[in-house]
């Protein structure tokens, strides 16, 4: 095992543990806040264990995923504007619970959980699928294009698999105000989608051909 490449992954790993128990339990004012508890679970337990196998399986795309950093200006915004979401939406959260505003029910909750995992699990498959996969847009060298699987069906089915993850986490949640405020991103990933395609177009071999043969581009039948 690489021990640099786990000290950077776990080094990540508890920051992210720690910023977003920051953001829900502050704001709820106390750590009996189950439903917080419950997402930490479904987001951090799975996100640990696709880091160890993806340190055994391909330390490569793990050590591109962690050493990303963004250089369009485009996307830096769309980052930035994300970032903005994800603290408005889990702040949003704590204080709802903690002031009463508007509780979904314990059902809506679990039943968000469930719809979490097929989000993770759908993440899992389009990072098997493709091995080009990257946090930034760029082409990469010797990049193809993929064309089977998920990638046949929805050419961004890691937008698709994100989609679903950010909007059940506020019903993990239980926060009505928190959904309200993640529906924010579906204008930012449709501003990232359209730069990337820009530049899938101008790099990528195939890819202007690839856009006719699968025509959504992360909804089937719909977007």
């Amino acid at each position: 095992m690489d021990s640099k490449l786990f000290i950077q992954a776990i080094t990540k790993f508890l920051s992210g543990l720690l910023l977003v128990g920051l953001l829900l339990f502050l704001p709820a004012g106390t750590f009996a806040f189950p439903q917080a508890w419950r997402l930490i679970a479904v987001l951090f337990v799975p996100m640990f264990a696709a880091g160890l196998v993806l340190m055994k399986k391909n330390p490569d795309l793990l050590r591109k995923r962690l050493n990303a950093k963004e250089e369009q200006g485009e996307q830096k915004t769309v980052i930035a504007l994300s970032g903005l979401m994800f603290i408005a939406s889990f702040v949003a959260a704590g204080l709802n619970f903690r002031f009463g505003w508007i509780r979904l029910p314990e059902w809506v909750s679990y039943a968000a959980c469930v719809l979490f995992l097929i989000g993770y699990a759908l993440f899992a498959e389009v990072l098997r699928e493709n091995a080009y996969l990257s946090r930034t847009v760029a082409v990469q060298e010797d990049q193809k294009v993929i064309d089977t699987g998920l990638y046949g069906v929805v050419r961004h089915p890691m937008y698709l698999s994100t989609l679903i993850l950010f909007l059940t986490m506020p019903l993990v949640l239980g926060s009505v105000i928190s959904f309200v405020i993640m529906l924010a991103y579906f204008p930012i990933i449709a501003r990232r989608i359209r730069n990337e395609e820009q530049v899938l177009e101008e790099g990528l071999d195939g890819y202007a051909d690839y856009k006719k043969r699968v025509p959504y581009r992360v909804i089937p039948f719909i977007w």
